[in-house]
């Protein structure tokens, strides 16, 4: 089951900017860029198991 949730977002014009170009390099859509940075970034931290990490696919 994949639950999703909406959550509006503030960000900064050039850390967007930059994240579009690294979805784009990445082949991925920016909201999925943006879910996978976090992803990765609570993984590292070890926030979340890395198991959760494998579901995720590229956009």
């Amino acid at each position: 089951m994949n639950d999703k949730k909406a959550y509006p977002l503030r960000i900064s014009a050039p850390v967007l900017d930059a994240m579009q170009r690294w979805a784009d390099d990445e082949l991925r859509s920016l909201n999925a860029q943006i879910e996978y940075v976090l992803r990765e970034a609570l993984r590292k931290n070890g926030r979340i198991k890395a198991e959760s990490t494998k579901s995720a696919t590229k956009d």
